[in-house]
């Protein structure tokens, strides 16, 4: 017989402002206490070295914490030139140090040109990627290296923070706002520029500002939480099917919510006056996924197929 969960069933997104020198898995638990969730997750760990956007999906939101993964990202990262790490932030230890050349405003942003747009991008070895089954980071920590594949990432806007006033109170720094794809590794994308502008560079300090539709300005910090009530925390969880907005939509009758619910696909031709419920794509694009309705009650995803069917795809119950 399995273990019943303790907790209360709790359902939505939280925006959590996670604090500095915690996991990300640490993060999740101390807010999982606070109300008491019998199931939670994140989506997309952050460094215990980086602060910022972490959203936390609790109760049937984890089942869209797979699709939150793809999201865009958004993050600030101050670079610190000359100086290496086995880690690529400066958690790490130390394994070169080089002179910082003397930069100019121009020679940095002509460098940054280099890594804006469609690049490759080497993972470092401290990811959770893996290698034969085993996590990337338990064999650095074994002091041991394997060959990596580039990987093609995506660097939407990459933008220099940093005045010339600054630059020149601190010519060993600078800070940036990276928008990026998925898989991208800010670490790695510091090491990079610090290669190309001949010194080397690890990560000082690193943000998330953004993740997919969700901004730093509507997260919480540990400590705002932990003063709430329950009332209070439960105002800010976040709907299920936000992360969804861009699926289209259909909506249901109660008897064909009731068979979707029991996992049977429905006849859903063009003819049908549910079609007309169908937005964002047009009809003709008939393999698609589409968010499905009772009125205002969320049931879940479904297939549009091409023998014009609609089947459960992946059912919420709450």
């Amino acid at each position: 017989m399995s273990k019943r969960k303790s907790g209360c069933n709790i359902h939505g997104i939280l925006l959590l402002d996670k604090r500095l020198g915690v996991s990300s898995n640490k993060a999740l638990q101390e807010v999982r206490r606070l109300f008491n969730a019998n199931k939670a997750g994140h989506t997309g760990s952050l460094d215990p070295l980086a602060t910022g956007l972490l959203p936390l999906c609790f109760g049937e939101a984890t089942k869209v914490s797979a699709l939150m993964l793809d999201d865009n990202k958004r993050y600030q990262v101050v670079v610190q030139l000359g100086v290496m790490t086995d880690t690529g932030d400066l958690e790490g230890v130390v394994i070169e140090t080089k002179p910082v050349p003397e930069l100019s405003i121009d020679d940095i942003l002509s460098c940054l040109e280099k890594f804006t747009g469609e690049i490759e991008q080497v993972p470092p070895m401290y990811s959770a990627l893996k290698h034969n089954g085993k996590k990337l980071y338990e064999l650095a920590r074994e002091g041991k290296t394997v060959e990596r594949k580039a990987r093609r990432i995506t660097i939407f806007e990459l933008k220099l923070l940093t005045s010339s006033q600054a630059l020149a109170r601190e010519p060993d720094q600078f800070t940036l706002d990276v928008f990026c794809s998925k898989g991208t590794y800010i670490r790695s994308l510091a090491e990079d520029i610090g290669h190309a502008l001949g010194c080397g560079a690890t990560v000082k300090e690193l943000r998330r500002l953004e993740a997919g539709q969700f901004n730093i300005e509507n997260a919480k910090t540990i400590e705002q939480l932990t003063a709430m009530d329950q009332h209070s925390l439960s105002q800010c969880l976040i709907n299920v099917d936000k992360p969804l907005e861009a699926l289209p939509v259909v909506q249901l009758s109660d008897e064909q919510a009731a068979c979707i619910k029991y996992g049977q696909s429905l006849d859903f031709s063009p003819t049908d006056e549910l079609s007309a419920n169908v937005t964002g794509e047009s009809l003709e694009s008939r393999q698609n996924t589409v968010r499905m309705y009772n009125d205002a009650v969320f049931l879940g995803l479904g297939e549009m197929r091409l023998d014009g069917k609609l089947a459960p795809k992946k059912l919420f119950n709450m």
